[in-house]
């Protein structure tokens, strides 16, 4: 018994001294090795190629922002033309004060399942908010805040764009804002601004 409880305390003893010894090293190494501790984490992405490809695909004009102060950075671009959410567009942002903020537009006919995702479940309120001259609708919820707005596409049917994010509801209008929905023609190469009506919801 005396020899056994030997050899356990001699194996709890070389488990510490081996976990020092791998702390000792991971502390070297980070001494050594070079670090930025100011520079941004967040890594900027492009979407220009992306943004030309959605808008002569998609069935609805595709919003970006123009006009943007650099201080707002993409980090997330996608177009899925044949998704369960429809001809789906997504472009993600990370704000001045390093909050997130997304574009996400959707051709689906009965769009509430995909607000509710794209909002992690945030909840229609009665409230509006006034930008640029038109009305969006306020979603509320305990993740993210939206501002979501409907329109109709002349004869291709509708389309609902969802502004939404960490955000506060400020800056959520200032994406919302900077927003310009448009096809490009693909005969020509050059952008189409469509005009979309809104449309009730």
């Amino acid at each position: 018994m005396a020899a056994d409880k030997k050899r356990g305390a001699q194996a709890v003893r070389d488990m510490i001294i081996s976990l020092a010894v791998i702390v000792l090293a991971a502390w070297v190494i980070y001494l050594f090795i070079p670090h930025d501790d100011k520079k941004d984490p967040v890594k900027p992405v492009s979407y220009t190629v992306e943004l030309n490809s959605a808008r002569r695909a998609a069935p609805y004009p595709v919003a970006a922002p123009e006009g943007l102060s650099k201080n707002w950075r993409a980090t997330s671009v996608r177009y899925a033309a044949d998704s369960p959410k429809g001809s789906a567009w997504h472009l993600g942002f990370m704000t001045p004060d390093n909050e997130y903020a997304t574009v996400e537009q959707t051709d689906k006919p009965r769009p509430q399942k995909f607000i509710e995702d794209v909002t992690q479940g945030a909840e229609k309120t009665a409230k509006t908010q006034r930008v640029g001259g038109d009305e969006w609708t306020r979603y509320e919820g305990e993740k993210y805040d939206a501002l979501v707005r409907t329109f109709k596409n002349g004869k291709k049917g509708t389309s609902v764009t969802v502004v939404t994010g960490t955000a506060s509801f400020k800056q959520l209008g200032q994406l919302a804002g900077a927003l310009q929905a448009k096809n490009v023609k693909v005969e020509t190469g050059s952008p189409a601004p469509q005009k979309a009506t809104a449309a009730d919801g």
